[in-house]
């Protein structure tokens, strides 16, 4: 455990310093980004390890995984987010545990995150998903509403009782006209966020870039990175 330990503290002081080094170089202060792990596919035991090492947000894509971690790990100060596509026949499930819903892209999903939040008598931060290789109608390759449809489903997310609209959330596309192009891709989310927040000055939340971009989202304004494989290392293949 040690060597875990060991290791998984020099690949945070790599991101760290990596997280540094971008916000110097777009003249941000270091506090303006917030690292979330995402420990999709390792054990609790990792979990804990990244606590006591001093990290506050974690990040999941996979209810089957994250329910029984999240519950493992119910006594440590972290903030749990929900960044996979989420069916609404594991809403109950998810609204169990997560503090952020990152996933959030269709009418149907806001209702039931609402009715499950209600019930459990808990508040979720959501964000919009935006998808970047949809049309303006459309829905993404990995989920996500096209930005065209932002504004629509942000409102039903501040209207819904036990919901939080928090920012929104892209991922790089693979395809279309971003594909490639991350950085310009960030820069259309922060342009998103920017009428988004006329309207919902709260919801600052920006969540975009991972292990391998997460400079061009630092550069174009995210609040939060999602870094799984360079704090964790290369995942094991799921079953």
């Amino acid at each position: 455990m040690t060597d875990r330990k060991d290791e998984l503290a020099e690949n945070l002081a790599k991101v760290e310093r990596r997280i540094v080094a971008a916000c110097a170089a777009a003249g941000r202060s270091r506090d303006e980004v917030t690292l979330i792990v995402v420990t999709k596919t390792y054990p609790a035991s990792d979990v804990r390890i990244l606590a006591e090492l001093g990290v506050r947000h974690v990040a999941e894509n996979r209810d089957q995984d994250a329910a029984p971690k999240a519950a493992d790990c119910s006594d440590l100060p972290l903030a749990w987010h929900f960044v996979g596509q989420l069916q609404t026949n594991k809403v109950r499930s998810v609204a169990g545990y997560a503090d952020f819903v990152q996933s959030v892209d269709r009418a149907r999903l806001v209702t039931a995150l609402s009715k499950e939040a209600v019930r459990q008598e808990r508040e979720l931060g959501c964000l919009i998903q935006v998808a970047l290789d949809a049309g303006e109608s459309a829905r993404g390759e990995r989920g996500g509403v096209a930005p065209g449809g932002v504004e629509e489903l942000a409102g039903l997310v501040a209207d819904a009782p036990g919901l939080r609209l928090a920012g929104l959330m892209t991922v790089a596309p693979l395809t279309g006209e971003y594909a490639g192009r991350q950085r310009e891709a960030f820069e259309r989310l922060m342009d998103l966020s920017t009428d988004l927040r006329r309207a919902h000055p709260a919801a600052n939340m920006v969540s975009a870039g991972m292990s391998a971009d997460l400079e061009e989202a630092v550069a174009a304004g995210a609040t939060h990175v999602r870094v799984g494989t360079a704090v964790l290392g290369v995942r094991p293949r799921l079953g």
